[in-house]
């Protein structure tokens, strides 16, 4: 049975919902600056021996050829790169041992104030001379809408692997923009995550919208070392501009959800994405 819907999007129109969940669930100590803007930027989440390992795993994952092969594995329309692998901790044991490190999984349950389970992870690879970018959007509105969580109590961290640059495509996040829900405009068509996992559709907001979210929030763009890492709100409106400069931008991005908040039937789609996006499987991470 599915819950009450708090948060209404995929219809006939654009609706602002006021947010009905805590940003922060569990104590608020040292998370103030998460609660007040939605994230929580860190300069030195691994060392520069950890980021060599890392990267050395990622280059080899994508260009091994059953990895490539693997449905998993989203490619970019026109270079036919490897744009990101998904389920990363299930398919390498070094991504999995990521998942469990208390630096990363004791900070999502600080501010999930529960055990928590991972919802989605991958790694996004965004090499030089034109990978694409990730157009503005909250994640929790797909959530909701194609993998059923009910409520805004998942957070996702970005671990830089390359270093971050002004130029080359970084994550750009409008600061509070986490305290309201956007409703998109438009049905869901099925199996719209193939097509969005490539170019994002479905669950678009509007110019109009994007506007004036970002006339009263700013944007904020995040550059650092590699090594460094962002955490945001499931609701934070963001997104990241196309890569035309030299110099790569890779990282690896992991989804907490609590396990009080454990995924249902879709809110506002026909039927659920599988579950190396969406994850069923809702053991804590230990």
């Amino acid at each position: 049975m599915t819950a009450q819907d708090l948060y209404p999007t995929r219809g006939t129109a654009e609706v602002i919902t006021p947010r009905q969940d805590p940003v922060v669930w569990g104590p608020s100590a040292g998370l103030e600056s998460f609660e007040q803007d939605g994230f929580l930027a860190i300069e030195d989440l691994l060392t520069d021996d950890e980021v060599s390992l890392y990267r050395s795993e990622l280059e080899r994952l994508i260009a091994d050829p059953s990895v490539r092969a693997d449905e998993r594995s989203i490619i970019e329309p026109q270079s036919q790169s490897v744009r990101s692998v998904f389920e990363v901790h299930r398919i390498s044991e070094l991504f999995g041992r990521l998942v469990h490190d208390e630096r990363v999984v004791g900070t999502a349950r600080r501010i999930l104030g529960s055990d928590v389970y991972v919802h989605q992870s991958r790694i996004n690879v965004k090499p030089g001379f034109g990978a694409s970018g990730f157009y503005w959007h909250s994640d929790f509105e797909t959530w909701h809408a194609e993998d059923g969580l009910p409520r805004m109590r998942a957070v996702s961290v970005s671990i830089a692997l390359t270093e971050n640059h002004d130029t080359n495509g970084g994550l750009m996040i409008m600061p509070g923009s986490h305290r309201d829900f956007l409703g998109c405009e438009g049905a869901t068509p099925k199996d719209n995550y193939k097509k969005s996992l490539q170019m994002q559709d479905a669950g678009t907001p509007s110019d109009e919208a994007l506007t004036k979210m970002a006339d009263r929030h700013g944007i904020r763009l995040f550059t650092g070392r590699a090594g460094s890492a962002t955490w945001f709100d499931c609701n934070a409106m963001h997104g990241s501009g196309d890569n035309i400069t030299p110099y790569p931008r890779s990282n690896v991005f992991i989804v907490f959800n609590s396990v009080e908040n454990a995924a249902q039937e879709p809110f506002a789609a026909p039927i659920r994405r599988p579950e190396f996006i969406g994850a069923r499987d809702f053991t804590p991470v230990r």
